[in-house]
């Protein structure tokens, strides 16, 4: 590693914006073993940087003034335009960057270094509409399957790249749009998506639509419920994204929601931490990479699956072969790593709370993985 880390340490931050529940701790609990794996202190911040901007930015300023190397951003892409000043002096103070699903930008510009990994958000929507025309044998009611959709607001990016390929589709008649509903926000989205489809289905009449698309899990969660309680498993669902509740939902109403598509955390968050140790390390890497997205179907589920245990199911879950580990630098890190015996940190009741740290290092820095509220 760089003479930079002549103190023999390679310290990591990850900065996280807690917003998805189960898929961010599986993000955070992956790349803190990846890092810990090679030999890395790994310090993890997470907190909902959208309902508390300021502590977010005292937060990020402590990093700036502390001794870090390289830092992990998690989850800025939904309305955090002040990412880019709260990561700027991190990359200034000499840092190197790699965020995930986060791309921060003022007035066009962008952080000179960082690294950008994404969920391929196109490529999710293309395998779960692809996966539609497939049930239905690209032929619904009277020609293509007639699809009725929920749409969300404009301007929420990962949403707009969906509802771009579902655009696409209708353009190019392997699919018909029968009508669509559009929810304000992501406030509340189950409640909302059971609410608008609800309201929907007393002027969608039985046989007149094969299937609802839905962009994104928490909505399709509320939809499903909707189309149970309505008795009309004659429309069938397909979505995108996946959680523990919507796995939980789908088993419970598997006539009606047929598949959903997925990035996996957990690998996203291995291989992060496996691109952030090869910026220090000096490598080249491209400035973006994406994910492969993956189709889960309700029919391959059973009880004992979970968010945490999907590659039960699906083998290539989990599977990060060939994703940024082909240097052998790291496998002679992790073969080093491995001879010394780690003591497992105090729980995070009794470890040191971890306050927003000013413009210096935090006094005592909570175990690797511990939370910040």
């Amino acid at each position: 590693m760089p003479k930079a880390m002549a103190d023999g340490i390679v310290k990591i931050a990850l900065l996280a914006n807690e917003k998805d529940g189960i898929n961010t701790w599986q993000f955070i609990e992956a790349a803190v073993a990846e890092g810990r794996a090679m030999g890395f202190t790994v310090d993890a911040f997470a907190m909902d940087a959208e309902a508390d901007r300021e502590g977010f930015m005292r937060l990020a300023a402590g990093i700036a003034g502390a001794d870090y190397d390289g830092v992990i951003f998690v989850n800025g892409a939904l309305g955090m335009g002040y990412a880019y000043d709260a990561l700027r002096p991190i990359a200034d103070a000499g840092a190197r960057i790699v965020a995930f699903e986060a791309l921060p930008v003022r007035d066009g510009r962008v952080i000179p270094g960082l690294v950008a990994a994404f969920q391929n958000d196109y490529g999710l929507a293309r395998l779960s509409l692809e996966a539609l025309v497939s049930h239905f044998g690209g032929q619904g009611r009277g020609g293509a399957p007639r699809v009725f959709r929920i749409a969300g607001e404009a301007g929420i990016a990962f949403l707009d790249r969906h509802e771009w390929e579902f655009s696409e589709f209708a353009r190019m008649g392997k699919i018909e749009e029968a009508g669509s509903v559009r929810l304000r926000g992501l406030e509340g989205p189950r409640a909302a998506a059971w609410e608008a489809i609800s309201a929907a289905l007393p002027h969608i009449p039985p046989g007149s639509v094969d299937a609802l698309w839905v962009p994104w899990s928490e909505f399709a969660i509320g939809a499903a419920e909707a189309l149970f309680h309505a008795g009309r498993s004659d429309i069938k669902v397909f979505s995108t994204g996946i959680s523990n509740e919507s796995l939980r939902i789908m088993q419970r109403h598997r006539g009606i929601w047929i598949a959903s598509t997925a990035a996996d955390h957990k690998l996203a968050g291995a291989v992060t931490m496996r691109m952030l140790a090869a910026l220090l390390a000096g490598e080249v890497l491209d400035e973006a990479f994406f994910f492969r997205p993956q189709l889960v179907m309700t029919a391959d589920l059973n009880r004992a699956v979970n968010a945490a245990n999907l590659s039960m199911m699906l083998p290539s879950w989990e599977d990060g072969a060939g994703l940024f580990d082909g240097f052998g630098w790291m496998a002679e890190l992790r073969a080093a790593e491995s001879r010394f015996l780690r003591i497992s940190p105090a729980p995070p009741s009794q470890a040191a709370p971890l306050a927003a740290p000013q413009a210096a290092p935090p006094a005592a820095r909570r175990p690797a993985g511990g939370r910040q509220r």
